[in-house]
């Protein structure tokens, strides 16, 4: 066996890390990157935050100040960066609201981290203390919330005005955020459920009038105007049929063409379609509908203009084209069944419903199902708005508020807003870090410092000095006041509950948990490998 030389044992000792820089360098390429899509985001936050407005490729334009909409449209290369867009998402997801909130925490932990890797303290060191300080964070939050019913209207009121405030349409907030709660309330039993599908709340866009017109319909409606040329636009006392066969002459299944050479054959075709769409319309009338809702087909027409003749003629009202995705919604709203032939057109299969009305809404009809029997657990939010920036708009804060309200169902707990938890969680983490020995210290009060981000930023947007105002934060909540936070509309510090300033438990602690996790990921990152696409 050979010897080896002293200076081949010296290779096998050096030779397993030459380029130790490599890892420091990805990594500060990760935050760089990460840090720069918080900072795209962070002059939207809060009431006074600023809106920005999204080109895109194919010329729409989009104006908000909702963060996971604007990530969402973004376009993120830098794989860390595009983190940040997940990360947003995941908020939206889990919460609805704080999507903006959650990526500046996330950039301020990314900061403070890269303040105590310049320490020389070691990337896993660091995000294991911070996994540690978001477990107490989420502790400290929920000793701080006060338990909230959902029979508190008011409550419940509060906290979607709050989400709503932040938005373009927050002068509307006093109408769309009582909509939001009640059509929460619509479909949901408080004493039994612990979520909301927000698919039940349908969300129909309409253009024209303005956002106060806003309504809450606890029915259907369909965006379409009734198919009738002749016929009835409104129906009182009506018995709704949900079809999903179709009223026209039938088609084979592949292409074909009909040559007809004398027009004895040509008038035989045509009284066989007139036959064959006479009795399906005999059939309606025997059921005694007086209401056809007919799913869009593919293949062919829906309903065929002999079809819509005789309709008209026995005083039936028809929506046609009613959407494939739609029908789950439309059966569970008229609490009925679709019917697919005509053998199971019966009058057992029909909806009573009290009116059926064909509205006027600017340069648009719709037609709207109320006073439906037996109907389920759905609402309908027609949405208003004088252009397509604010209608878009309005849905997007419709949704956070419905969010909000779907928080506060899954747990109900509220605490004060308007950067009021994030200096008591930094106070009380600081002053937990005291106790904490070794590095774990350096580390927790890092993580305490950064979360002050929050209320610096939206006294930043709102105009204000940023460390004077969050100085006389902190000695207000060190002196015990743990509900006091930046009014943005007085522009001083003052009791943030009185001012009725309040979010859901949820948002925050999901903000942090979320944030910490998605740094703690980035921390770990020490290569980037590009893989062989065959």
């Amino acid at each position: 066996m050979a010897k080896t030389g002293a200076g081949d044992n010296k290779s096998f000792k050096t030779g397993v890390y030459k380029d130790k820089s490599k890892p420091m360098d990805i990594r500060a390429s990760n935050i760089q990157a990460a840090k720069a899509v918080a900072d795209a985001i962070r002059t939207s936050l809060g009431p006074r935050g600023m809106d920005k407005m999204i080109h895109a490729a194919n010329n729409e334009v989009t104006i908000t100040n909702d963060g996971a909409t604007i990530l969402k449209q973004m376009n993120v290369i830098h794989p860390a960066a595009k983190m940040l867009v997940e990360l947003s998402k995941a908020q939206d997801i889990e919460a609805g609201d704080g999507t903006t909130s959650v990526v500046i925490v996330a950039g301020a932990l990314l900061e403070a981290a890269e303040q105590l890797l310049q320490k020389g303290i070691h990337p896993t060191t660091i995000s294991d203390a911070f996994q540690r300080a978001a477990h107490k964070c989420v502790e400290i939050l929920s000793k701080m919330a006060t338990p909230v019913q959902l029979v508190d209207r008011d409550s419940l009121i509060k906290s979607a005005s709050t989400s709503l405030n932040s938005k373009v349409v927050s002068q509307q907030s006093s109408l769309l955020a009582p909509i939001a709660v009640d059509a929460v309330l619509k479909v949901i039993d408080p004493k039994k459920d612990t979520n909301v599908d927000l698919k039940d709340i349908k969300v129909i866009r309409k253009l024209g009038g303005t956002v106060e017109d806003t309504e809450l319909i606890e029915g259907l409606v369909f965006t379409d105007k009734s198919a009738n040329v002749n016929g009835p636009k409104r129906v009182e006392k009506a018995k709704i049929g949900l079809i999903q066969f179709c009223i026209s002459p039938p088609k084979t299944d592949m292409d074909h063409n009909v040559i007809v050479s004398d027009y004895s054959a040509m008038d035989r075709v045509l009284k066989e379609e007139r036959a064959y769409i006479l009795n399906i319309v005999k059939q309606i009338k025997k059921a005694g509908c007086n209401v056809l809702l007919i799913q869009k087909s593919i293949l062919r027409d829906a309903v065929s203009d002999l079809a819509i003749h005789f309709l008209d003629k026995i005083k039936v009202m028809v929506v046609k084209d009613v959407e494939r995705e739609d029908i789950d919604f439309v059966c569970k709203t008229l609490n009925c069944r679709p019917i697919a032939s005509l053998d199971h057109f019966v009058a057992e299969h029909l909806v009573s419903a009290d009116l059926v009305e064909e509205v006027q809404t600017g340069s648009s009809r719709f037609v709207r199902v109320t006073g439906i029997q037996n109907a389920g657990r759905t609402v309908t939010v027609l949405v208003r708005g004088s252009n397509k920036l604010v209608l878009e708009e309005a849905d997007r804060s419709l949704h956070d508020a419905l969010c909000v309200i779907r928080c506060l169902v899954r747990q109900r707990a509220l605490i004060a807003g308007g950067g009021a938890p994030e200096t008591e969680l930094s106070l009380q983490l600081a002053k937990y870090a005291e106790g904490v020995k070794g590095v774990d210290a350096y580390c927790f009060r890092a993580f305490a410092n950064a979360l002050e981000v929050i209320p610096s930023t939206l006294a930043e947007n709102a105009g204000l000095n940023p460390i004077a105002t969050v100085t006389e934060l902190r000695v207000k909540h060190a002196s015990g006041g743990a509900t006091t936070g930046i009014n943005v509309r007085k522009g001083a510090i003052t009791d943030i509950l009185e001012e009725n300033v309040v979010q859901p438990l949820l948002v925050s602690t999901s903000a942090i948990t979320l944030a910490s996790e998605t740094v703690r990921s980035i921390l770990k990152i020490d290569d980037i490998v590009n893989t062989i696409s065959w």
